[in-house]
């Protein structure tokens, strides 16, 4: 999964780490964005989503979380959020609420 650049943005690749519960958006294969996440069933409960400050300011926690609900929709799974940014990333996107637990 990846976003490519826009806006002189830099580029986020996105991994899903069962092993670890965590999405990871990558720039330049460094790590930059991650959201925790914990699996009830055919539920991931996102329960923080953070950005290393070096890399703050940038979008990468939003492209990283379009990124990670696209493969959570390819999955058939659904998510609770907890985490404010979350939370706040449904209400403002009503094309993701049919992925809301």
């Amino acid at each position: 999964m990846s976003d490519d650049d826009q806006d002189g943005r830099p580029a986020v690749r996105v991994t899903r780490d069962d092993d670890r519960s965590r999405y990871q958006g990558l720039v330049d294969g460094e790590p930059a964005t991650v959201i925790d996440f914990t699996r009830r069933g055919d539920v991931l409960v996102f329960t923080h989503t953070g950005t290393d400050p070096r890399f703050r300011g940038r979008g990468l926690a939003g492209a990283t979380t379009r990124q990670a609900l696209e493969d959570v929709r390819a999955a058939g799974l659904a998510v609770e959020p907890l985490c404010s940014f979350t939370v706040r990333y449904f209400a403002e996107h009503p094309e993701v609420a049919d992925l809301h637990a």
